[in-house]
């Protein structure tokens, strides 16, 4: 074989110097047909196929220099004589039968003209070969492509269809990255073979002169990869000395490095269909089977029409899916926007409710970073990795939005996050330092599962590696490691329309809270005052009256005891009334002063156990428990909080006793445990992350909704005095102030026979 490039003239093609193999003028064809090389004018034989020898019986040596009329008949040549005036690089199909060599069989002419020659390559048909032209199936074929509205359902309606269209056992669509990387996007495939579907190769894997050659010849075939090629004679044109460009010939010999690559994949034929917008290779329709295959020039022009269709249409696929993602944005930053300038605390606007900043773009996580609080969302880093991330954009990213698809490269401390953060988004929401919203993207290796990903390289008998799927893979992933999928310009933009809005907003909020600083001072000065004279009032009060209620009731006992005699009934009725109303008072001055008390008092807060708590608050009510035969089930562990211990004992203390009085079961039972994480309190699903959830469930009396809100009130009561046990009504107002001194809430969950469910939240923030 000889080459234009002397460098490599007698060297053999590896995948070093592959860049540089001329794959154009292999002199050489694929032997399944066999080619004939016409000089433009003479019409005289001046190269043709050694092959001819085994397909028709006569020598290549004995056809050159000779005309085609040793082939056809006068009017085949008619034809071809008709044609030739109109012929271009572009191919055209004549059928025709080689008349003059007996016993030959029916043949399809190839024609086409480049390099000052005529180009005729014979193609052998079976006798009773279909016609390729199906109206029908070719009209819904692009009805379907016509009809797909996103990109990936238009690969595959175009893979199915060519699959239908030829049998071939696997049929692709490969796309072309920006950096000439490709990935599989779209497949059809025979049930037993393993899939492609987002495997993804090197660059390397198409040589730039392949790249040039799919660009120019829309359309590769090869029936058989264990070809043994045909040499043309003699290989140089004798007019120019050098071999012939076979850029659009159907026979052209394929590089050796190509067959060894098909071999690798379990490839016994192949056809590639080239898919091309605005002149760059977009992608490929690429064919396999796993045994030899002839598939007939019609079939394969009518797969180069759907390839060349699929080119047309592909830039408003395209630009579909763009306008929708653009549209899932725009949607997304609107609604997440209106929640930052409703919300009083625009920070909670950003992550509280659905949309929040991780829903606006296509990433794996982000992060609101303001005053000095990091709160990750979805598959962030670790806060102590995102501080060390804000110091360095502190440093290196001082602009107001800031982006990388390969934050690693500018940072190598970058290492410990690619998993999560190889891509970089940041906007700055405040002079002060550290304050960003950041959006992480993962390495995009990370992106990418594929089961024989990690199966050696082959290593041919000489030493050398050839390229297979796997290897490709390989050689893929070290390209991109360390590298995320980039940022789009509409994903920048909407970032900095983000940032715009929130400096808006907290513009407004400062001029508004400067503006009424003053009052609300002044407003809050009085309130803490007031707070604190209530308070003060509810305990001198409350203390002060306790002990003449005291002497009432004493004195009223002695009467009893030392003059009972001496009075009728009626006058012994009323000093027992007195009696018991001034036990009910003196028991309601006590529940005021012990409200009051809660207001007052400043929490101790430590690290409690709460199974330790718990089982002293129940090892206490024991007694009580076994009397009223009530079974308390703890479910699962309970965690530590930090709280106040005493108030903590308390709220269970209390709850329980509610749990026993209230119910009028024969076995009473009582189940504590921690809420699940979709517990509903009074304003929606509660954020564990910043409470812990728990509840007190009972199979008592219940309560109507209608008083879930009133049973918190001081001193109320929804039963007569006499019923379950008496009380003042004050339990539930005291346990609800003690859990609000811990930042929590109190609710119920209950109706009318049906037991109560009490929930209450401790802050995971003391």
């Amino acid at each position: 074989m000889r080459y234009t490039d002397e460098s490599l003239l007698g060297a053999e093609i590896t995948l070093t110097n592959c860049d540089r193999e001329p794959i154009h003028i292999p002199g050489l064809i694929q032997p399944y047909g066999f080619l004939l090389c016409l000089h433009e004018q003479t019409m005289r034989v001046v190269q043709a196929s050694e092959n001819t020898l085994t397909l028709l019986g006569i020598a290549a040596e004995e056809l050159v220099g000779g005309t085609l009329e040793r082939l056809l008949s006068a009017e085949r040549l008619a034809e071809i004589e008709q044609l030739r005036p109109l012929l271009t690089d572009q191919a055209r199909l004549l059928g025709s039968r080689l008349d003059k060599v007996a016993g030959q069989p029916f043949y399809k002419i190839i024609l086409h003209r480049y390099d000052q020659l005529l180009w005729l390559e014979f193609e052998p048909v079976a006798e009773n070969e279909a016609p390729a032209l199906d109206l029908p199936f070719l009209n819904n074929a692009l009805g379907q492509m016509l009809g797909a509205t996103r990109v990936l359902e238009f690969c595959q309606y175009a893979v199915e269809q060519v699959r239908a269209l030829t049998g071939f056992d696997r049929v692709a669509i490969y796309r072309f990255a920006p950096d000439e990387s490709g990935e599989v996007i779209a497949e059809a495939r025979h049930a037993e073979l393993d899939p492609w579907l987002g495997m993804h190769y090197p660059a390397t894997d198409i040589p730039k002169q392949a790249r040039a050659m799919y660009l120019k010849n829309w359309l590769r075939f090869i029936p058989d990869a264990h070809y043994v090629p045909a040499k043309l004679v003699p290989v140089l044109n004798p007019s120019t000395g050098l071999p012939p460009d076979m850029t659009y010939s159907v026979l052209r010999s394929v590089s050796p490095i190509h067959l060894q690559y098909l071999h690798n994949m379990g490839s016994a034929a192949t056809m590639t269909v080239s898919l091309i917008q605005d002149g760059r290779l977009w992608g490929m329709i690429t064919c396999h089977h796993r045994q030899p295959k002839l598939v007939s020039y019609e079939l394969r022009d009518l797969c180069q029409f759907i390839g060349k269709t699929f080119s047309a249409l592909i830039t408003a696929k395209e630009q579909h899916d763009a306008q929708e993602y653009q549209l899932h944005i725009r949607q997304n930053q609107v609604r997440l926007l209106e929640r930052v300038t409703t919300n009083d605390n625009f920070v909670e606007g950003l992550y509280r409710h659905q949309p929040t900043v991780l829903d606006v773009f296509a990433c794996g996580g982000a992060a609101i970073c303001f005053d000095g609080d990091i709160i990750p969302l979805g598959n962030a880093p670790t806060k102590p990795q995102i501080q060390e991330m804000l110091d360095w954009l502190q440093d290196h990213g001082k602009q107001d939005v800031f982006f990388t698809d390969s934050y690693i490269r500018l940072n190598p401390a970058g290492l410990a996050v690619r998993g999560t953060a190889s891509g970089l988004l940041a906007i700055s929401l405040a002079e002060a330092p550290g304050n960003y919203i950041l959006w992480f993207r993962p390495e995009q290796v990370q992106t990418v599962t594929w089961a024989g990903r990690h199966e050696k390289a082959e290593v041919m008998a000489d030493g050398q590696i050839f390229l297979s799927p796997r290897q490709s893979f390989e050689q893929w992933k070290q390209v991109v490691e360390n590298t995320a999928v980039p940022w789009l310009p509409v994903e920048i933009e909407a970032a900095k329309e983000i940032r715009l809005h929130i400096s808006d907003v907290r513009l407004k909020v400062f001029n508004e809270l400067q503006a009424r600083a003053t009052s609300l001072s002044k407003l809050n000065t009085e309130l803490e005052r007031s707070n604190d004279e209530l308070d003060s009032f509810a305990y001198v009060a409350s203390h002060d009256l306790k002990e003449p209620l005291r002497g009432i009731h004493n004195y009223s006992l002695f009467l009893l005891e030392d003059y009972a005699d001496k009075l009728d009934g009626e006058g012994v009725q009323r000093l027992q009334t007195l009696v018991r109303l001034s036990q009910r008072m003196e028991n309601l001055i006590e529940s005021l002063l012990q409200l009051s008390r809660v207001g007052r008092m400043d929490l101790v807060v430590v690290p409690a156990d709460l199974n330790e708590l718990l089982a002293e608050v129940l090892d206490l009510l024991h007694p009580r428990l076994e009397q009223t035969q009530t079974t308390v089930t703890v479910a699962g562990p309970l965690p530590t909080v930090r709280c106040d211990v005493v108030r903590i004992r308390e709220v269970f203390n209390n709850l329980l006793t509610n749990a026993m009085r209230y119910n009028d079961k024969p076995q009473k039972a009582v189940e504590i445990g921690v809420a699940g994480p979709d517990v509903a309190g009074p304003k929606g699903v509660v954020n564990q992350t910043d409470f812990h959830v728990f509840y007190v469930r009972d199979n008592g009396i219940g309560i109507d909704p209608r008083h879930h809100e009133s049973i918190f009130k001081i001193f109320k009561r929804l039963h007569a005095q006499e019923k379950y046990g008496g009380g003042t009504g004050a339990g539930l107002a005291i346990v609800k102030k003690m859990v609000e001194k811990h930042g929590g809430s109190l609710w119920i969950d209950s109706s009318r026979g049906q037991g109560a469910t009490f929930y209450f939240t401790v802050s995971k923030h003391l």
